[in-house]
């Protein structure tokens, strides 16, 4: 039925994303979600969460069948495929709101099911192993646990967060997630005074921590820089990596005061060769990523690890925390 269309026309912004959609032209790619029988071992492939499985599976017929959620499907698979492996290409996939039941929570997680002949076929023509292949797509599953763990229910909070990895634009190499983009504005200045050439626009990779990978061990960081120095010269010789950026939490000097010395966290900021703290308060992503809800009170977050305690207490006294950026050479 074409009432999912008529009721997305009803948002602002959600109207503006289908005349995105509507607007595509010329992409013929072929779209399908695996059959229901053979669906949970595509999804278990994805390390989606077993608790997603049945629903995921109920919800496809919807999908599949409803003139106005096929419509959507085909678009969105569409317009990623177009320019696959090219940086910031691609259309968005917003979160739809919970008025769309099951189907609505799902469906970013079905078009990465149905994009997926595609990746592999990307992958596969540059000739990437399969198990970086594999190990890379799994970050849908990794995400829907994060989002289960905070919400209670199934879904996908972020995305377009994997839109990138469903593009040829994220790789998972070990420890760490290397994305391939281009030098942005807000990290100029630390580039400037790492003494680092860059300019906004230049080819560089920007590094991810994962979570749910244990410890980010020296050894293991090590390793993964190791590997993205021979990785992406190797698959991808048209560009010129000579920078890799990282922006997170985890790169806040002021983590310095608060951490141990020799804590795998400040060793983590050693491997930078220069970090500038961002303006912007980071309060409630640090809170995300160490206690799992952004929401949770301040006054009553755990003290159970010297993590929790150095980024509950720095808040309790009255502090804020930021984004570090930190440069380092490939």
């Amino acid at each position: 039925m074409t009432d999912v269309r008529k009721s997305l026309r009803e948002d602002a912004e959600l109207a503006d994303w289908l005349r995105e959609l509507e607007a595509l032209e010329g992409v013929g790619a072929a779209v399908e979600l695996p059959e229901a029988d053979g669906l949970p071992e595509v999804l278990l492939d994805l390390t989606v969460p077993h608790e997603d499985i049945n629903p995921l599976v109920a919800v496809r017929r919807t999908t599949t069948e409803d003139p106005g959620w096929r419509w959507l499907l085909e678009r969105c698979v569409q317009g990623l495929v177009r320019d696959m492996g090219v940086p910031g290409r691609g259309v968005k996939l917003p979160v739809l709101p919970e008025a769309y039941g099951a189907a609505g929570r799902y469906f970013a997680v079905n078009v990465f099911v149905a994009m997926l002949p595609h990746v592999r076929a990307h992958h596969r023509a540059l000739g990437i192993p399969d198990e970086v292949s594999r190990r890379t797509l799994a970050d849908l599953g990794r995400n829907m646990a994060v989002h289960r763990r905070r919400f209670g229910e199934g879904g996908l909070s972020v995305p377009n967060w994997i839109r990138m990895h469903f593009r040829g634009e994220i790789f998972q190499l070990g420890r760490l997630q290397f994305q391939r983009t281009h030098v942005q504005a807000w990290a100029g200045s630390c580039l400037e005074l790492a003494g680092r050439p860059g300019r906004v626009g230049d080819a560089c990779l920007s590094i991810h921590i994962p979570d749910f990978l244990g410890p980010l061990s020296p050894s293991a960081c090590a390793a993964s820089l190791e590997w993205a120095r021979a990785f992406f010269p190797r698959y991808f010789p048209g560009e010129r990596h000579d920078i890799a950026i990282c922006e997170s939490w985890l790169l806040d000097p002021q983590l310095r005061d608060r951490l141990p010395e020799g804590s795998r966290i400040l060793r983590f900021q050693d491997l930078f060769e220069r970090i500038v703290q961002g303006e912007e308060e980071y309060d409630a992503w640090t809170v995300r990523f160490v206690f799992g809800d952004p929401d949770l009170p301040v006054s009553g977050l755990p003290r159970r690890t010297s993590l929790e305690r150095a980024v509950g207490d720095h808040l309790r006294a009255g502090g804020h925390w930021y984004a570090g950026v930190g440069t380092l050479a490939l």
